[in-house]
């Protein structure tokens, strides 16, 4: 028997925690930072949901901060067995944790500086020290092979795209299996493989980001040189908010492919982002979870010049030439994109080109969804640049992705979980589910516990 309670990414697509308790083993599946909206954002400074002392295990599907984001707070208040992830999800967390770490240091100490935090003084959510120090914690384990947690609990790393090392997890306890999908890839995806197809599980929790909505089938490459090319023609900067891990590869794969082509001029790209740089070379050494050889990905790599240092990060923003600036963070939430955005958003002749997802309450929602002036660094920014988003470059399966990997199911699961979406998706994607499908399904609320026989 398990018992699942749900601690996070209910109503949002943030601050991923599943406890499973059986056999006598606690696990948590996943734990992430919340994101976006400021009363979200306000519960990584709760307690933790759970002992973390009373914890076995830590299992995270991947990288990405709203999966990984809170475990130097639980290894900080006491966690201290293992973080089992997949090779590539433990080399990208040694680049994204302590870079979180370090952006939420830097963003305290500007609000100290410049008097426009309500707390005196600001202190970081928890510091880069920290994060490498829950590094030690991890214990990669390769895809497929069963993992004992003891008592006879099963572990399994299926898999899931989306980004490198990204994974479903499988747990099985004697003859009864628990399924999450963690963050579903696209079949379709140029860089990365497909999901793996999964026949059978008892219990799934899946995902629901995209759960109401079809990706645009416009060719990115159409959209991204029209864009490219009206912005040069005004004398313009482009400036592309990215997430460091997948979509800034993907964006390179584009620009180079275009580059090539002829589609767009051979004007400088400039990748300003450290994790970015980093994370890149990372897709390299692990090509075998991608569609490309390690030649290809060197080649796309090699379209951006690198920018590593802070004193380079402020020289773009007063170079005269024609450019392509990509910079973390992907919905600008913080890091160097947001002196980029201060820099170029209040000008008619630049464009905002946003690749993807935009949680609501962050910036780059706010961006996207039309408002004229956008906060940053307690000042007030008008934003008169040209604004768009290439949503179809989501590393997240869509409705019909979702569904079409649902349909390799040759039985229903007694009862199937959607999490990880914000209520219109969640609640969209269980009507398909129940009407197209007919299973069992059900959106759990925040804290919410179910028995599963």
């Amino acid at each position: 028997m398990f018992q699942l309670t749900f601690m996070g990414a209910v109503g949002t697509v943030t601050g991923s925690k599943y406890l499973v308790e059986a056999a006598g083993r606690r696990v948590l599946v996943d734990c992430g930072l919340y994101q976006g909206y400021k009363q979200l954002r306000l519960r990584n400074w709760e307690r933790p949901p759970v002992d973390p002392a009373s914890l076995d295990a830590v299992i995270l599907t991947h990288a990405h901060i709203d999966r990984s984001g809170y475990l130097p707070l639980l290894v900080r208040n006491g966690f201290s067995g293992p973080v089992l992830a997949t090779s590539a999800t433990a080399d990208l967390c040694g680049l994204l944790l302590p870079d979180s770490g370090y952006l939420l240091e830097k963003d305290a100490d500007f609000a100290n500086r410049h008097g426009f935090s309500k707390h005196h003084p600001a202190l970081p959510l928890y510091t880069q020290a920290e994060a490498n120090y829950a590094l030690d914690f991890f214990k990669p384990q390769p895809f497929h092979k069963l993992h004992d947690l003891g008592n006879g609990l099963k572990l399994q790393f299926l898999p899931a795209g989306h980004i490198p090392g990204a994974a479903m997890v499988r747990l099985t306890l004697g003859k009864t299996s628990l399924h999450f999908t963690g963050d579903l890839g696209r079949p379709g995806d140029p860089l990365m493989v497909a999901p793996e197809s999964v026949s059978s599980a008892d219990y799934l929790v899946v995902e629901s980001t995209y759960g109401n909505r079809i990706h645009d089938p416009v060719d990115p490459v159409d959209m991204i040189a029209d864009i490219v090319n009206r912005t040069l023609h005004r004398g313009g900067v482009v400036v592309i908010p990215s997430f460091a891990v997948g979509r800034a590869q993907s964006l390179l794969y584009y620009l180079y492919t275009l580059m090539q082509s002829g589609q767009i001029p051979k004007i400088p790209v400039f990748l300003d982002s450290p994790m970015s740089i980093k994370a890149s070379e990372l897709f390299c050494k692990h090509h075998g979870e991608a569609r490309l050889s390690e030649a290809e990905c060197r080649h796309l790599c090699d379209v951006a010049r690198y920018v590593e240092s802070v004193e380079e990060s402020k020289s773009l923003l007063s170079m005269s030439m024609p450019r392509i600036i990509i910079s973390a963070s992907g919905m600008a939430t913080g890091g160097r994109i947001l002196h980029h955005l201060k820099a170029f958003a209040g000008d008619r002749k630049n464009t905002i080109l946003f690749a993807g997802f935009q949680a609501s309450g962050t910036r780059g929602a706010r961006i996207v969804g039309g408002e004229k002036e956008i906060k940053i660094h307690g000042a007030y920014i008008p934003v008169l640049a040209e604004v768009h988003n290439l949503e179809m470059l989501s590393a997240h399966a869509d409705c019909v992705e979702i569904m079409d990997w649902l349909n390799g199911f040759k039985k229903p699961p007694r009862r199937t979980f959607i999490t990880h979406g914000e209520p219109a998706a969640a609640d969209g994607l269980r009507r398909c589910i129940e009407e197209d499908l007919g299973w069992s399904c059900r959106v759990p609320s925040l804290g919410e516990k179910a028995t599963l026989e």
